[in-house]
């Protein structure tokens, strides 16, 4: 991209950030949970938003009595959100606006998630070609979020330094992740807060923004929070 006022590429979370999936997610934990006869809780649900996959299948087999594998509970997850994503898409407000603009700009994207593959393939299938540039998914990382490895790998993918990008995360794993990977973070919390002392913390001083929504955000905003967030 020619403009550097501009920044390098916005790197996406999708669930909660791009779609309000987080429903679907807690509604499949309860439904495994109670079906191997344990119990669930909100609060554990909550514990859970924008994990690593394998990291919430290993909790749910021990907080919710599930006797099968982390990778097993990941696939039965997996099995129940698809089905009701090719049912319905909801997407959260103004997420699919500020990413048409941000591509009708020339900005590379990049899509990270912790999903994994055959989850995200049914969300991006529903948006316009080249909507993201590349694509870093739960099951092709080592550590997932709130390790930087999923962030890093998104920015080496696209050729450009995760300090010249902008990540836009609705949790605050993602967000820790993003921070811990050197990327300034535009934070929208949606079924967790981002905690606000992250946004004070001296060790990511001024790199996080944090504001209710995404509606009505036009690119001129996203460019201008982006620069007074500094390096």
């Amino acid at each position: 991209m020619a403009d550097h006022s501009f920044p390098r590429a916005v790197l996406w979370d999708m669930d909660g950030t791009l779609v309000d999936t987080e429903p679907y997610w807690i509604d499949a934990e309860y439904d495994i949970v109670e079906a191997h006869g344990g119990t669930w809780s909100h609060e554990h649900a909550k514990a859970l938003v924008g994990s690593d996959l394998l990291d919430s299948g290993e909790y749910i087999r021990r907080h919710g009595g599930v006797d099968r594998s982390p990778a097993e509970i990941v696939e039965m997850l997996l099995d129940r959100v698809v089905a009701r994503v090719r049912q319905q898409i909801p997407w959260r407000p103004g997420a699919r606006e500020l990413l048409g603009a941000v591509r009708s700009a020339d900005i590379d994207t990049a899509l990270v998630t912790m999903s994994w593959k055959r989850f995200s393939d049914e969300v991006v299938a529903c948006l316009p070609t080249g909507s993201f540039t590349v694509s870093v998914t739960g099951d092709e990382v080592t550590r997932g979020k709130p390790h930087p490895e999923p962030y890093l790998l998104a920015a080496e993918r696209l050729g450009v330094r995760p300090q010249d990008c902008v990540a836009i995360e609705d949790s605050p794993t993602g967000t820790r992740s993003a921070l811990a990977a050197g990327c300034r973070v535009l934070g929208v919390p949606h079924v967790v807060d981002i905690p606000a002392e992250l946004a004070e913390s001296a060790e990511y001083p001024g790199r996080l923004t944090i504001i209710p929504t995404l509606h009505g955000l036009h690119l001129v905003d996203l460019v201008r929070i982006f620069h007074r967030m500094g390096k």
